[in-house]
């Protein structure tokens, strides 16, 4: 009987141990997220909701003693609203979406052929295709920028092979115009496309595709009705991973687009560093995180709710 009772208490014993382990699992990825993205981000709220005075640090504070134990909560939202009534930055923001929209198509129609191919490939090709696409990542990014302005510039690789061929009688301008920064985009932000694509089409049944075949589809037919809709997981990820980063990117149309191109990352440096005006520039970061977060939350809530139905 003691017996008994023992192994009744280990047998709780090891289902508390469980119970802690699994708190604790769920509970590190939590405060990983306090840590590093709630608690900037409050910090960041909280500037955009003060103004802009000539001191350190350049904005009100969000709490100020108004008499002796009386504390006031100072709460502006001029800094929003000039947001609104300035059409810099609403078309700053459409230029990004834009830019960033086109880059993400652009991506997927490159990279969607790559990664079905790297799919179908043999085992020992598939792992060398697979090294190619994430060798440029062994490479510094600033570097990998740098070597695009050479091979784009008036007198670089690009314009001189061209000018060599006859194709051209004189230089393009290539380099410090929107077609420059789609190309470093698009350059840049490929493997992050392939690599989602590439693990959502190796887990696609190939004998689907046969049993399609055998049924008399065309390859045509196959793809746009059992291919496709099978990787559209595949093809949201890799659009995420493209679009967010790309709409905020400020190296890229800085570098490429020399100041002709201007996209939010831009005006947010410029209003941190060269106008020292923190709370207008928080503004500006809120609204595009709002911007970029909405409609993924949106997404996920109406995926949620398909998969309940």
């Amino acid at each position: 009987m003691a017996k008994v009772l023992s192994g009744g208490r280990m047998a709780r014993l090891a289902e508390k141990l469980q119970s802690s382990w699994k708190t604790v699992v769920v509970a590190v990825p939590f405060l990983w997220l306090l840590i590093f993205f709630l608690a900037p981000f409050f910090m960041v709220l909280k500037i955009s909701l003060a103004e802009s005075v000539f001191a350190q640090p350049p904005f009100t504070p969000l709490f100020e003693w108004v008499s002796e134990g009386v504390l006031a909560i100072r709460i502006v939202f001029d800094n929003f609203v000039f947001l609104w009534e300035d059409n810099l930055y609403l078309n700053t923001y459409l230029n990004s979406i834009k830019i960033s929209s086109i880059s993400t198509v652009l991506c997927l129609l490159v990279g969607y052929p790559i990664a079905y191919s790297i799919v179908r490939s043999s085992p020992t090709a598939r792992n060398i295709f697979l090294l190619m696409v994430i060798l440029p990542f062994w490479t510094s990014f600033l570097l990998r920028v740098y070597a695009w302005m050479g091979l784009l510039a008036d007198q670089g690789t690009i314009n001189s092979l061209l000018i060599w061929l006859g194709i051209i009688d004189q230089p393009i301008r290539l380099l410090y115009t929107e077609f420059s920064v789609y190309v470093g985009i698009v350059y840049t932000y490929l493997p992050f496309m392939i690599l989602p694509l590439y693990a959502n089409m190796e887990k696609l049944d190939i004998s689907l595709l046969e049993a399609a075949a055998d049924l008399g589809a065309k390859p045509a037919v196959t793809f746009l009705t059992v291919t496709l809709p099978m990787t559209i997981p595949g093809i949201i990820a890799g659009s995420l991973l493209v679009f967010i980063p790309a709409t905020g990117e400020y190296v890229i149309p800085d570098l490429l687009g020399g100041g002709n191109v201007q996209m939010i990352g831009r005006v947010l440096y410029n209003e941190f560093t060269a106008n020292t005006d923190w709370p207008v520039a928080s503004a500006v970061a809120i609204v595009l995180l709002l911007v970029l977060v909405l409609p993924m939350m949106l997404y996920q809530h109406i995926q949620s709710k398909e998969s309940e139905s």
